[in-house]
């Protein structure tokens, strides 16, 4: 599949010595200097490219294993305590929905924060933080 056409540039100034650290990642990296400025950006908590697929599949497959994964357990510790009624079973349906977003983006931003941090400890140079 070909790339989409670029039509847009952003820019920033940095010193000489922050263009030779830019530089020599990208180096290490086996990119060119713009590919990887590019890839960091794109790859940035937030960024959502609103034609990204696979992206938005792999976030909505997340939140659903992380809901089915939440129900499984309370399944598990609720039968215990022996049969369960169809509404308890719809409140821990609707609990397990309700909160899968919001646990699919936290997971998201801690495997985020451990890849940095990877990152960080294979190349020495500390990496840019959040927030």
């Amino acid at each position: 599949m070909k790339a989409p056409l670029r039509t847009k540039s952003i820019g920033t100034k940095v010193s000489e010595e922050e263009f030779a650290a830019l530089e020599a990642t990208a180096r290490a990296a086996d990119m060119t200097l713009s590919e990887w400025v590019r890839a960091v950006l794109l790859a940035a908590p937030g960024v959502e490219l609103p034609d990204d697929e696979a992206a938005l599949a792999g976030r909505v497959t997340l939140a659903e294993v992380l809901a089915l994964r939440t129900l499984f357990l309370n399944l598990q510790f609720r039968q215990a305590q022996g049969p369960m009624t169809e509404a308890e079973m719809r409140g821990l349906i609707e609990r397990a929905d309700a909160a899968k977003g919001e646990r699919a983006r936290e997971r998201l931003e801690a495997a985020r924060k451990t890849v940095g941090k990877a990152d960080e400890k294979a190349t020495g140079e500390p990496q840019a933080e959040e927030g």
